[in-house]
Formats: structure tokens, sequence, C-alpha cells
């Protein structure tokens, strides 16, 4: 026996699908038009504008309130510019060069570069405050470890975006920027009362409820203050007590995704967290990348089955597809940007890089980049000065395999540039720039986020806040590697 087709359409309503490929499937048309609330795109449907202005345009065929969510954040997170890397610097470098005015036009041109192919919700800007500096999923997307800062740099991208007439959604409430520990891979947990939250991460999220963002995003950590054993998500004192009657939230509450560990392994499943979520106030379900017809039924029929066990109340997903469905109605009613510098990504990449130490000296270098894992919110990006070199011999090396005897040989004459990202904590990283610096004129290129170790005897120490297209330009320009 099927599902009642008014319950199965209401539950559809809160879901956020995705689909694989470049072209979406017949199935994923077919379910906007069942009344899905959308789909997200990554970077497995991202080949070329004109390809995902045509999956847009065929999703919405289905439904033209269809929502087109897309994680662009600029800098080492992007989707559309995954192949090549971002022409945008991220949050850190912009909280770098402390511009807010200039954070607004940097999230403008990708809101705008969004509507212009049919994407209506970036899951964007990051607003975590990046408290621990060896945090291994959160660090360059944040803006900084300053909460009054990074406030301010978040209400200006949230203002940037929506002015482009693609809805922001600030994440991860109430703050990821403390964890060790990445909520892909298990559930982290920020042991803290909640005074230290409201002084040391929430102040972004007040900033961008202020300044009128049309969504927030969960955060799949545990705060035992406000939590107990499980995760923000399936919070009600967090997405309800917290978010909405203390920090005034109205909007769109969307969920990280259900697939992520952090939430699947606490729920028992994707389908069941999805119950607990929209239990404790979530409005839009992410489901997360790996989605299938299949799927996206057991979650709506999970949905339904609640409905009628008295897990959920009806009025409760009633207001969730409500919700969702005033975002839609605002995309559909928003404006949009007008065209922006070609060149503001890589100006603004520019002003980020810091220099310690004399560049003097360093000419025709041999370029060794090191190996750095990337993680899944990051997914495989190019990145390192390989593409903006002109000429200079660049090797690639994993620093803990890596022989500093024969590197220095290979080098013979020239100085060294060692570009890594975190390299302070790679197996073998630290070690490695200490025995090339030993015999050879060394810049370090750190593209990672920066924290208080220097190479021991280094000549030079440069900072760009990120590994982005735009990032890696700006320090081979720095280095004069370029020209």
């Amino acid at each position: 026996m099927g599902l009642d087709p008014g319950l199965r359409r209401l539950a559809l309503g809160t879901l956020l699908a995705a689909y694989p490929g470049p072209v979406p499937p017949d199935w994923a048309v077919d379910l906007v038009a069942d009344g899905l609330a959308g789909h997200t795109l990554f970077g497995t449907n991202i080949h070329q504008p004109e390809q995902v202005a045509a999956s847009t345009a065929a999703l919405r065929a289905g439904r033209a309130d269809a929502l087109i969510a897309i994680d662009e954040e600029g800098g080492d997170v992007t989707r559309l510019a995954h192949a090549t890397g971002s022409p945008y610097p991220g949050n850190a470098a912009l909280g770098a060069i402390g511009d807010v005015a200039l954070t607004r036009r940097v999230y403008q041109a990708i809101g705008a570069e969004l509507a212009a192919l049919g994407i209506t919700v970036n899951l964007a800007p990051t607003v975590d405050v990046n408290s621990t500096d060896d945090n291994p999923v959160i660090g360059t997307r944040s803006f900084g470890a300053d909460p009054i800062k990074v406030a301010a740099h978040s209400a200006a991208a949230t203002a940037g975006l929506q002015a482009a007439g693609v809805a922001a959604c600030a994440k991860h409430f109430p703050g990821h920027g403390a964890t060790v520990a990445d909520s892909h891979h298990e559930l982290p947990t920020v042991d803290v009362p909640l005074d230290v939250l409201r002084q040391r991460d929430l102040p972004p999220f007040a900033a961008v409820v202020a300044a009128g963002a049309k969504a927030v995003m969960t955060a799949h950590i545990r705060v035992p203050a406000l939590t107990g054993d499980g995760p923000a998500t399936f919070s009600r004192t967090v997405l309800v007590d917290l978010l909405r009657e203390e920090y005034g939230f109205t909007g769109t509450v969307i969920t990280d995704a259900l697939e992520m560990k952090g939430a699947a392994l606490a729920a028992g499943g994707i389908a069941p967290g999805a119950v607990l979520a929209l239990a404790a106030g979530a409005d839009l379900l992410c489901i997360g990348a790996k989605v299938d017809a299949d799927l996206v039924e057991r979650v709506a029929a999970e949905i339904v089955a609640a409905l009628g066990d008295g897990r959920l109340e009806r009025a409760r997903v009633e207001q969730a597809a409500g919700r969702a469905a005033e975002l839609a109605a605002w995309t559909r009613a928003a404006g949009t940007a007008t065209a922006t510098p070609a060149d503001l990504g890589y100006a603004a990449a520019r002003r980020a890089v810091r220099v310690e130490g004399v560049l003097a000296g360093l000419d025709h270098p041999l370029v060794v980049q090191v190996h750095a894992a990337s993680t899944i919110a990051e997914g495989r990006v190019p990145w390192g000065l390989g593409p903006h070199l002109n000429g200079t011999e660049e090797i690639r090396v994993v620093a803990a395999e890596a022989d500093p005897v024969a590197l220095r040989r290979l080098a013979g004459a020239r100085p060294i540039v060692l570009v890594g990202r975190h390299l302070h904590r790679l197996p073998g990283g630290p070690e490695l720039a200490a025995a090339l610096a030993a015999t050879h004129p060394v810049a370090v290129v750190e593209m990672g986020w920066p924290a208080s170790w220097r190479p021991v005897g280094a000549q030079a120490f440069v900072t760009t806040y990120g590994a982005s297209h735009a990032n890696g330009r700006a320090a081979a320009e720095a280095l004069g590697l370029t020209g």
C-alpha cells in the first residue's frame, strides 16, 4: 500500500535532495513535480556554465519554484570552480584584509554568478569563529578568530549574496569553530558553558539574523550544556529556544547533510535523522550528496510514518514545509545584481598575502609542493602555485616520505619555495622545512589556516589565508614567479 499522496507531498516539501551527474535524471525532476522542495548541486553536477543553467531549467520544468542550492563559499570550498579552484579568496583572506565593503562585493559577485545559472540558495557564508587553530573542517572557511570581526564580515557577506537575489544560509549554528573533529566523520563536542557560546560563537549569528539572512544551517556538533548527548541538529533547545526565541530568527532552518556521520550515527540512519531534525525545529532537510530516488522515498515514508505514530505533529511538518515554500517564494521575487569586475577576486587575494622575512634572493627557485589531503567539504580541488608558474620547476612530495638530501641536490644552487596547507600539522612537515632551510634559502608558503608555528631557519614565511586559484596566483605574484 502506497503513501497517502497528500502526506507524501507534505513530507517531500521539507527535503533537499541531490542527484548524480551533469544531467538531472527523470526521477529528480519527477520528485520536484511531486512536491520535493529542491536539490543541492555538488561538483559532480557541474561541468560548464551552460550545462548548469540547462540543469536548473530542467528541474524548474518540474516546478517553477524549486529550490536549487549549492555550497559556493569561495576560497577552499567551491562547486562551480571545482575543476580549477575558485577565482575568489575565501573568508579567512577576506577577514585578514578587514574591508567589509570588499567582503560584500565579493559575495555579491558570487551571488550574481549563481543567480545567472538559476541557483537560488547559497549554503554560505560560513560564520563560525575559528577559535581553534587546528580545527580540521572550518579553518580558512572562517573570517577569523575574533567574534566581532567575524560578525561584521558575516553580515556583509549575507547582504552581498541577497542583493544578488540569492538566499544566504549562514552556517553552522550554534558554531563549529571550536571543534577539533570533523562532523563529516564523527560527532564533535564543544563542552563549554552557554555564556562562552554567547561571547565567542554566537555573535556572528546574531549579526546575520539582523542582516536579514533567509536561512541558517544547523551544526552536527554536541554542546552538552544545550544538546545533551545528541547533535545541535536534533536539539529543540538550540533550534527553537536559542535561535528562534532568543535570537529572533524567522527564516528557514536548514540542516547540514543528514548523511554526515555526526548526524547519521546519532540518529541510526538518515531517515530517522530527518524525523528528529523536524521534531527539533528544522524546516529544510539536506539529505546529502549521495542520493537516489529510493533514498528520498524512504525519508519521506519515515516522516509520514512519524506523523502516524506520534513522533511528529502535522502542524510542525506543515510549518517546516511552509517555511521552505516561503524561502522559494523569496528567491523567485528577489532582484539580481549588476556585473562585477572580472579581476575582483584576484585583486582581493593579493591584498590578503602577508610576508614575514624577506623575499630578496629567492629568484628562479625550485618549488616543492607538499601533499595535503582535502576535507569532504573542500573536495579534491586543485591548489598551489603550479598553474601560475612561468617556467619555474615544481615537484610534489609527501612530507613524511620526502628525502631532504635528494631535494637539496635537485635544487642545486637554487633557493627553494616550500608550499603547503597546514604544514605544521603534516607528519614530517616541520622537519622537512627545517632540513631544507639548513642549507638553502627557503620561503615557506602557508595556504591553510595560519597557526603560530614558524619554520626554523626559513628566510621568509608567506601566508595566503587560503588555497583558491586566486590565492595561488597572489602567492606566485608576491614571489615574482608569474612574469
